[in-house]
């Protein structure tokens, strides 16, 4: 019961997204206490600054290298070699991804190992000798993750090509175990280089968790290298675009660390803070529905069927909006009591919770975008399609360079003066990003001969009105029991926040239900379904039935 539990195999887009969802719940859970560690820890200053400029590098190499290669394609070509192959030719090509990825990893980390300084002499600019020294040490232990999470990267997609969610969910939990493990454990005895190898035992846990569930499906590696084998055309193919696409994101952190280098000490250290407050909810409803219906969306772009392609897209779309939207407003109006709760703590300031909860109020502005990017990036890769997000994803990113540049600097406009600091680099994340929204949409509903905006607008503004009612609620809540609680102790900020909150979304839920919002209902009876285990509505299918019947 326990392996059919874990193993089980994923029907809908809707309860895949919920197993998605709630690992995605508790690995964001873990990511939080994480970041109230490191902030009670070291607050937002020099030392924080060194472990997120350490990332840069590493993170580069996963997303060009791994990401590149394996999101552009991997789950659509690897599916194609089910259907029409069979699974030992599919698991051939899993063995070929798998060592052509090993041995360009070995060759890119180890020339950046030796160049390391030089490297980020250009990207952190601002940092001090001293600071450099140890961004530099920190990032060459950081490459051995790149590795490890490149191999998990390859078994990930095979567990949602098979729509086993559960264990592939559970991979991020134990990452974020890791790197929780290295700043509790590994600083006591290494010091600050303990944050880095926390992170590489996080990304060995990442790999490691997923290996039983993909050898149960079969799995058999082998020692073999074949770039004439069809399905790795294929994916170099679409590679190099979507390579192109994540370089250009890329480039666009580059600049944030840049700037934020020449910023005052912790800048960086509250983006990073900021940015992961905000990708709570992105990724526990953007990310998850997105990956839950990539591999439907890529069955039914194969067999051509836009109608049910642009169904499906649909659903998603107002399923992502309606936890999105009243999210950004909780994030909005209970932006002081969210950040001084969760990293309010030791070292972390008054001073670094205001700087911290300005940026998070300018990143609440785009989450819906941020959210629906990519929903959107995945429609289109579904019909093998990964140069039109790169061409569209360049445009906004030139944007964001432009807009970080002038809004971290002080300005005036009809007399008004303006001088966001840090808080800059969010808000110009956040037009960038509503611009990349708008630009991927218009291309993917010509391509589809539209994405049926009519149901989506209905559905807009029934969770926009519902969200309306639950700002005003949580504002006068939160204010109405301030006199009873306080906000001196960390139970009063929090009792503020928790009791404004949760009436606030109460009140959305009933308004959304006397609205009949279509998307509480379905929410609510996938939900049902899978905690009950209920039947679904079709009987158990291989996976060949499946994808011929445009499960997938």
């Amino acid at each position: 019961m326990f392996n059919k539990l874990l193993n089980g195999e994923s029907k809908t887009i809707t309860s895949a997204a919920i197993i998605v969802a709630a690992a995605s719940l508790a690995s964001r859970f873990l990511g939080i206490f994480r970041d109230r560690i490191l902030a009670g820890e070291f607050g937002a200053g020099d030392i924080l600054d060194t472990y997120y400029a350490a990332f840069r590098i590493p993170d580069l190499v996963f997303n060009l290298l791994v990401l590149g290669a394996l999101s552009a394609g991997f789950i659509p070509i690897f599916t194609k070699y089910l259907q029409t192959k069979g699974e030992h030719s599919a698991w051939k090509l899993v063995s070929d991804v798998i060592n052509i990825l090993v041995i360009s990893l070995l060759i890119v980390c180890g020339i950046l190992f030796i160049f390391a300084p030089q490297i980020m002499q250009f990207i952190t600019p601002g940092f001090s000798a001293e600071k450099m020294t140890t961004t530099v040490l920190l990032t060459r232990i950081m490459f051995l993750s790149p590795l490890l999470l490149g191999i998990s990267s390859v078994f990930g997609g095979i567990l949602q090509s098979f729509k086993r969610f559960v264990v592939y969910s559970f991979a991020p939990i134990f990452y974020n175990l890791g790197i929780i493990f290295g700043a509790l454990v590994f600083v006591k005895y290494w010091g600050i280089v303990g944050l880095a190898y926390g992170v590489v035992l996080g990304a060995f846990l990442h790999m490691i968790v997923q290996i039983p569930s993909c050898k149960l499906l079969g799995f058999k590696y082998s020692l073999k290298l074949d770039f004439k084998e069809t399905g790795i055309k294929e994916l170099l193919k679409m590679m190099i675009p979507r390579t192109l696409t994540l370089g250009i994101n890329q480039i666009n952190l580059v600049v944030v660390t840049i700037i934020a280098s020449t910023l005052a000490s912790g800048s960086l250290a509250v983006f990073n803070l900021a940015n992961n407050l905000q990708s709570f909810p992105i990724g526990i409803f953007g990310v998850s529905f997105a990956i839950a219906a990539f591999p439907t969306l890529s069955a039914l772009a194969l067999k051509e069927d836009k109608k049910e392609f642009v169904h499906s897209f649909s659903n998603t779309t107002r399923e992502i909006l309606f936890f999105l939207i009243p999210a950004s407003a909780l994030l909005l109006v209970l932006r002081a009591q969210i950040v001084r709760v969760i990293l309010g703590s030791g070292a972390f300031t008054w001073e670094d919770t205001q700087l911290t909860m300005e940026a998070l109020a300018m990143f609440s502005f785009g989450l819906f975008a941020q959210a629906m990017i990519p929903l959107l990036i995945r429609g289109f890769y579904a019909f093998a399609n990964s140069a039109t997000p790169f061409a569209l994803g360049l445009i906004s990113v030139v944007i964001n360079i432009f807009l970080s540049i002038f809004l971290t600097k002080p300005f005036t406009i009809y007399n008004y003066n303006f001088d966001f600091g840090v808080s800059g680099l969010a808000l110009a994340f956040s037009i960038s990003s509503i611009l990349n929204f708008v630009l991927l949409w218009l291309a993917l509903r010509t391509k589809t001969d539209g994405l049926d905006e009519k149901n989506i607008i209905l559905s807009v503004l029934k969770i926009s009105l519902a969200t309306l009612a639950m700002a005003i609620t949580t504002q006068f809540m939160k204010f109405g029991i301030e006199p009873f609680f306080g906000t001196q102790t960390f139970l009063g900020i929090f009792l503020q926040g928790f009791i404004a909150g949760l009436v606030g979304i109460a009140v959305f839920v009933v308004i959304a239900m006397l609205l009949k919002s279509p998307e509480m209902f379905t929410f609510a009876s996938a939900l049902r379904k899978r905690l009950f285990r209920e039947r679904e509505n079709y009987p158990k299918a291989s996976m060949d039935e499946n994808i011929e019947g445009g499960n997938l």
